[in-house]
């Protein structure tokens, strides 16, 4: 037993270095005098200086929080109403249904930004900040919808009977029975959604406009431009 204590230490302190040695190095280059992170030539702040100057990076970092909040309030509606709908009722629509929301899943980033963007120009829609929310809140609301389906596979109907034998009415046995045994599940979807629409690059990279560009998209051009590189460390930090 001692020994299987051992190796389980062993493993899950080269998982931990593995994981935060880079960040470690990330955060020490981020007060590199160096513009390209080879040496280090001394110690200096000027990359936050340089940082917090930047106003096209706080209006990016801005249009990010938008999009996310947005995305993820609006996913949570509608796949929490979606989990429910494929819960409750059965059939070959439903089963279409349950086909539409989980495609979203296993589909490559990439395709469904090329999808989405030849969507919005055939309806005529211009890339701005708002086909960036589209786009997120529909790959967004996909997890919502699978995280409370999970919770629904849990859930006792015998709780709704019982609430409606002592006289509440369809609403008040969701509000106050079904909707806080699913509360857990609601959250977790929101959680993700809001992680996904933040951490989002290939969907964005293909239907946002000028000006609305999101923090992953800023710091990918920045990477292109070597001048800029030490700041992404800054930022990061």
């Amino acid at each position: 037993m001692k020994r299987m204590d051992r190796h389980c230490n062993i493993v899950l302190w080269t998982v931990m270095l593995f994981f935060y040695i880079p960040i470690a190095v990330l955060v020490v280059n981020s007060f590199n005098q160096s513009r390209f992170s080879g040496a280090w030539e001394g110690f200096t702040f000027k990359w936050y200086a340089m940082l917090f100057e930047d106003r096209d990076l706080w209006q990016a970092l801005l249009n990010t929080l938008k999009v996310a909040f947005g995305s993820t309030a609006v996913s949570v509606v509608l796949g929490t109403t979606a989990a429910l709908a494929l819960h409750r009722w059965k059939g070959r629509i439903q089963t279409f249904h349950y086909g539409l929301i989980y495609t979203h899943l296993v589909l490559p980033d990439i395709l469904m930004g090329i999808s989405l963007l030849l969507f919005f120009i055939a309806i005529g829609l211009d890339q701005s900040l708002f086909t960036v929310f589209l786009a997120h809140t529909t790959f967004c609301l996909s997890y919502v919808a699978m995280a409370v389906l999970g919770r629904l596979q849990d859930f006792d109907s015998n709780l709704l009977e019982a609430a409606r034998d002592l006289g509440a009415n369809t609403w008040t046995a969701f509000w106050r029975v079904q909707f806080p045994l699913l509360l857990p599940g609601i959250v977790a979807g929101g959680l993700l959604a809001f992680t996904l629409s933040i951490d989002d690059f290939v969907i964005t990279f293909f239907v946002s406009g000028p000006g609305s560009d999101t923090l992953p998209v800023k710091i990918y051009g920045m990477i292109k431009r070597s001048p800029r590189l030490p700041m992404i460390n800054a930022l990061s930090t």
